[in-house]
């Protein structure tokens, strides 16, 4: 489930092994949507690309060779394969959201359907800035455990990389002052195998700041796999009162925004 703003997008998935092909059929998940969750079918493809390479081997080099024997089907229209009204390109759907957020989850649901724990299945966007200066960065999060490990913890998860800005740089740079940078223990899922943890952001505005969040995982918790617990949601906070999963506002000076990250599920039933 997707968290929109007006309910949850549901995305549906029936993953069918024939011999050396695998079929990933999307019919049945939510139709395209006002909002920004909609998903180019690129990035859908790339999404599931993603997920396979996780499962076989991530060496594997990426070509088309090796993604013929998937056949991803995703009917027109809908959330993962959205298209702009015909004869009115102008129309064209919103997909900011869909690049950073619904990709996460299309990774995931291919996952579960393979019986793995789920990470913290979004890239916890997060933008401030004035006129003058713009900063924009994801935060990791925590990884699902697997049948012989645990889940690393403060990681990006699946389809975010991006790098770690140094605290120092960050402050020198930009009106902003690092209150909290922590793992945010015991986030992670219970089980034979625990989830990762999750982090704990927390930023204080030196200036009037503009913030923007689109973030996933606040209503639904990643789940664990084979008995494990599912790791913790996350939480968007401002000066202590809990955000929307997507928001936009303004910091006065002073104020604090905390980003609490999701765990990764737990993998095989707590002893």
């Amino acid at each position: 489930m997707l968290e929109g703003a007006d309910g949850d997008l549901e995305i549906v998935l029936e993953a069918t092994v024939s011999g050396e092909e695998l079929k990933l059929d999307f019919t049945g998940t939510a139709p395209q949507h006002d909002g920004n969750l909609n998903c180019p079918i690129a990035v859908t493809r790339s999404a599931c690309y993603f997920a396979i390479r996780v499962l076989t081997d991530p060496e594997i080099p990426p070509s088309a060779g090796a993604y013929r024997p998937i056949d991803v089907v995703v009917p027109e229209g809908s959330l993962l394969n959205a298209t702009s009204v015909a004869g009115r390109p102008d129309e064209a759907p919103a997909v900011v959201g869909g690049n950073v957020e619904t990709s996460s989850r299309v990774a995931d649901v291919v996952l579960a359907a393979f019986g793995q724990a789920l990470g913290q299945g979004t890239m916890n966007n997060v933008t401030l800035g004035t006129e003058e200066i713009v900063y924009y960065e994801t935060i990791g999060g925590g990884q699902g455990a697997c049948p012989d490990a645990d889940g690393p913890s403060a990681v990006h998860v699946t389809m975010s990389n991006t790098l770690n800005t140094p605290i120092e740089a960050l402050e020198l740079e930009f009106p902003m002052r690092v209150v909290e940078y922590a793992r945010r223990r015991g986030s992670g899922g219970r089980g034979r195998r625990r989830g990762g943890d999750g982090v704990v952001r927390e930023l204080e505005a030196l200036t009037q700041l503009s913030y923007s969040l689109i973030t996933e995982r606040r209503r639904h918790a990643p789940p664990g796999a084979k008995g494990g617990e599912a790791g913790k949601p996350g939480r968007n906070l401002l000066d202590g009162e809990e955000l929307p999963r997507k928001a936009i506002g303004k910091l006065e000076p002073g104020q604090r925004l905390r980003i609490e990250t999701p765990g990764g599920g737990g993998y095989g039933p707590p002893s």
